[in-house]
């Protein structure tokens, strides 16, 4: 090229390429993962999406969903491949004819013959009346002589009063003529043999298998009535489109939701993405359920599942599992056998398009021969792509504030650089309950910019036990209608947004009228001392065999560290309360963390809400994982002192100001006799 020309051609890139930024135009980096691919053999060959892929890939929409994946071979040549979403016709049923076969005291069933060998992948059986519930064991077979364990232990049922149902039975495709079926009637009584057996021929359309990846979850803190389990997905973004709920035993049918934080009205609140009712039905030694929630597609890796519970124990979890239904298949042909390389997780890249795309009609025909099927290998490490996987995304700064003008200051724990979730306490809900003058400020007194999260759960702080008082109301108070008995219950803070009071008792049968008192303060002297009744309830149990469900009493915003529970016993012996525990709402705060000390700054009334252009980049926070910290305990303020207690020291006061006055006089009394003595004796 000559200088001219090198001339000519910088000056059009310096043209060009700003052009290219103003259009969004985000530059390719290198793919982060690389995973071997073994083909099942030469030519045409099917490799199936499976969890691993799904979460580095950084194209995980259903729209562009891969195509950041490429392929390529030892010799670094790309291979094309195609994907191939799930046929949408409707599946091929192949009627069977029905054998007997011999049963015993604890089996029974019946041998079907296709009367041909044929690839199929499920069996559906027909007329056995409902209701039944029947666990099995299926057995396929070429000639009726060697047989094979398709599903060692299934379960087939239909049971209308629960609305549960299931007649088909699933197991990997295969070449079979003959099937056994064998029902397990050692707990159950025996079913007749069906009208009707069919067997689906495989690739013929109907659901294809669904990819299941098991999902971590942990309790959280929850209200009475609700159980409330954290799910962690492996990676935000998933096409996820159901969670399927486990349980070890027991009858279920409860109200599930499955929620997740989405931006709304400049902060995150909690976003349904699915409900369902699970069911779940046990007859002697076998269950039916359908424990199934569907979603739609999460954001966020991390998911919330609510559990209506009503007025059963929490329910236990045994399993939470992903279900990824209507993914596509990756279909390329391989010319030798040998493995290749899948590389994925570059964000940037456009979906390839190959000459491969002329074949997909012959690929996607129906009744058009199997491909091989091809398996992923073990994934080949990139160490050099460690620093740009964690890269933080870029944060406009926030503006200068001034710290003094805070009356709360508290540090933030130390972490690594990137998005962060700081847990807010209630001492810092007590200090500024709206919440509106919070600040994150660094250490050259900028705000650091942050998303205010409102969770679902709720911020649980545990009280000291209720103590049993006198009624703390002057001259008993009025119109009790009945013997009443009072707890007083400590609050950890003076001022608190609206909440919520949760108590417990030991006893178990019971019926009880309670109201929650709390004192009012200031104002004219002639209102000192008197209560103001600010929630009520009724409360009772009446199973001796169970302990007494919670009472939550709504409590609203006020002033004042000490409350009351009055509780009207009748003729009956007082109530015992065991517990007391809080339920503040529970907030977060996200931010992209730099380095250097930060601090939590709140108390400064009048301060408006604060707007940040970090909204603008709520997309990506929110698909980012973040580490959650949480401030270290500060030192409860001293609690107001009750009604009695504020007499006793106001006594105090007033005894030792007249012990003073006293002690006044009496400093003075000897100068003014010792005058008068030497006056009289004068005299």
């Amino acid at each position: 090229m000559t200088p001219i020309r090198r001339i000519l051609a910088s000056g059009l890139l310096a043209v060009a390429l700003p052009g290219a930024a103003a259009e969004g135009v985000r530059p390719v980096s290198s793919p982060r993962h690389e995973r071997a691919v073994l083909p099942g053999a030469p030519g045409p060959n099917r490799l199936d999406v499976d969890v691993p892929l799904l979460a580095g890939s950084e194209a995980r929409s259903r729209s562009g969903l891969l195509s950041d994946l490429r392929f390529h071979d030892a010799a670094g040549r790309e291979v094309p491949y195609l994907l191939i979403s799930p046929g949408r016709s409707e599946p091929e049923w192949l009627p069977a004819t029905l054998l007997p076969i011999a049963a015993t005291k604890t089996a029974s069933g019946f041998e079907a013959d296709l009367g041909a060998l044929r690839c199929v992948d499920r069996l559906r059986v027909h007329g056995i009346p409902a209701p039944f519930l029947k666990r099995l064991r299926l057995e396929g077979s070429g000639d009726r002589a060697r047989w094979a364990v398709l599903v060692a232990e299934g379960t087939l049922f239909d049971l209308p009063e629960e609305g549960l149902a299931r007649t088909v039975v699933a197991f990997p495709a295969g070449e079979h003529r003959f099937f056994r079926l064998v029902w397990n009637d050692a707990k159950s009584g025996r079913v007749p043999t069906p009208s009707r057996v069919e067997a689906r021929a495989a690739g013929t359309g109907g659901t294809p298998e669904t990819l299941r990846a098991e999902v971590s979850f942990e309790r959280r803190e929850s209200e009475p009535g609700r159980s409330r389990y954290r799910l962690r997905l492996p990676a935000a973004g998933l096409p996820l489109s159901a969670l399927e709920v486990g349980v070890r035993s027991g009858n279920v049918l409860r109200e599930a939701r499955v929620l997740e934080s989405r931006l709304a009205d400049g902060r995150l609140v909690p976003y349904e993405l699915g409900a369902a009712t699970l069911r779940r039905a046990e007859r002697e030694d076998a269950a039916a359920a359908e424990m199934t929630i569907t979603l739609t597609p999460p954001t966020e890796a991390e998911l919330e599942l609510v559990v209506e519970d009503a007025g059963n124990p929490p329910l236990e979890l045994a399993s939470v599992t992903a279900l990824f239904e209507g993914l596509p298949f990756v279909y390329f042909e391989s010319p030798d056998g040998a493995p290749l390389a899948a590389r994925y997780g570059a964000p940037g890249l456009e979906r390839p398009r190959y000459d491969l795309e002329a074949a997909r009609p012959a690929v996607t025909r129906r009744g058009a021969p199997p491909p091989a099927s091809a398996s992923w290998g073990e994934e080949r490490p990139r160490p050099a792509l460690v620093a740009e996987a964690s890269a933080p995304p870029a944060v406009p700064a926030g503006a200068a504030l001034e710290r003094d003008a805070f009356r709360v200051s508290r540090p933030i724990p130390p972490g690594p650089p990137g998005l962060t979730a700081l847990r807010l306490d209630a001492a810092v809900l007590a200090a500024s309950p709206s919440l509106a003058d919070v600040r994150i400020a660094s250490a050259d007194g900028r705000q650091v910019p942050y998303l205010l999260e409102t969770l679902g759960e709720p911020l649980v702080v545990r009280l000291p036990a209720p103590q049993r008082v006198d009624d703390p109301r002057p001259r008993g108070g009025e119109g009790t209608g009945g013997r009443l008995s009072f707890h007083r219950i400590e609050l950890p803070h003076e001022d608190l947004p609206a909440s919520r009071l949760e108590l417990t008792t030991t006893a178990r049968v019971f019926a009880r009228s309670v109201v929650l008192l709390r004192e009012r303060l200031g104002g004219r002297p002639e209102t000192a001392g008197t209560f103001t009744a600010i929630t009520s309830s009724s409360w009772q149990s009446a199973d001796p065999a169970r302990e007494a469900p919670r009472l939550v009493l709504e409590l609203p915003p006020g002033t004042g560290g000490t409350l009351f529970v009055s509780i009207d016993d009748g003729d009956n012996a007082p109530l015992p309360l065991s517990r007391a525990a809080l339920l503040l709402p529970a907030h977060r705060l996200r931010f992209v963390r730099e380095d250097g000390p930060l601090a939590l700054l709140a108390g400064r009334p009048g301060l408006a809400v604060p707007r940040y252009d970090l909204e603008l980049l709520a997309p990506r926070l929110l698909g980012a994982p973040a580490t959650e910290v949480e401030l270290a305990p500060e030192a409860l303020p001293a609690v107001a002192p009750s009604a009695g207690s504020r007499v006793f020291w106001v006594a105090l006061v007033g005894a030792v100001v007249a012990l003073l006055v006293l002690l006044a006089r009496l400093l003075r009394r000897p100068t003014g006799s010792a005058g008068s003595e030497a006056g009289g004796g004068e005299g």
